[in-house]
């Protein structure tokens, strides 16, 4: 299953799994998007909303793979930030992770077998301005990872986070101009000055490379990779 499946990030994942072999559930909000994106690739849709965290704590979940990718973002000054969008994100990208993999263990555990593959980003590693909720869920985020890792590990089942920079996604594009207006640039200066400024490859990661990673995370090969964090940040955490 791929919260988040039907564009971005969590589309390109729902096609590397699918590509090698694996029945997708695609989780999305948007559940004419999440058919789409079902429909191309044999699997289900589960139009969802993930804020909803009560209607996730009765939930149990036959899957093998678990993709927690589902995201929002919001810009602003931590004195402007809307108590209410910080509590939304708190929701989305914290709590109801931390339901599914509640929801998919009792599954894997039963099989000794478990895919838990986390998109976290650099800012679960690194902190930037204006982005108070994001980098705070993120980092939870890598706390909720490792302890799956932890706790999973003896029962077959791993868990660890992807970490890329900035993708080439509509959530980011929206980005270039929020902070094209807070810092009171371009966007094209945004992307060179302000996202690309601490990464050694002066490009935005594709969809499709961060699918790839979580395809060989789901897979045979990555069995003793565990409670990692894998970068792919073009080497902005190496400083």
């Amino acid at each position: 299953m791929v919260t988040g499946g039907a564009s971005g990030i969590g589309l390109a994942c729902v096609r590397r799994l699918a590509a090698g072999g694996a029945h997708v559930v695609v989780a999305d909000l948007d559940g004419a998007a999440a058919r789409t994106a079902a429909d191309e690739v044999g699997g289900e849709a589960w139009q969802v909303d993930l804020t909803d965290t009560t209607a996730l704590e009765e939930l149990t979940l036959d899957a093998d793979v678990l993709v927690n990718n589902a995201g929002i973002q919001h810009v602003a000054p931590i004195e402007q930030f809307p108590p209410e969008m910080f509590r939304r994100i708190l929701a989305l990208m914290l709590e109801a992770p931390f339901l599914l993999v509640r929801a998919a263990l009792p599954h894997m555990y039963e099989q000794e077998f478990g895919r838990v593959v986390n998109i976290s980003s650099v800012h679960g590693l690194r902190a930037s301005p204006y982005k108070s909720a994001y980098v705070a869920v993120k980092h939870g985020l890598e706390g909720l990872s490792k302890v799956t890792a932890l706790e999973g590990g003896p029962h077959g089942v791993t868990s660890n986070c992807v970490n890329p920079g900035y993708v080439r996604t509509p959530l980011v594009e929206k980005q270039i101009a929020d902070q094209a207006r807070l810092h009171g640039m371009s966007e094209d200066e945004v992307v060179e000055h302000v996202m690309l400024t601490e990464s050694a490859i002066k490009r935005l990661v594709e969809p499709d490379e961060v699918g790839d990673l979580v395809g060989w995370l789901a897979g045979p090969s990555a069995g003793y990779v565990n409670g990692a964090s894998m970068t792919m940040d073009g080497g902005w955490s190496a400083r």
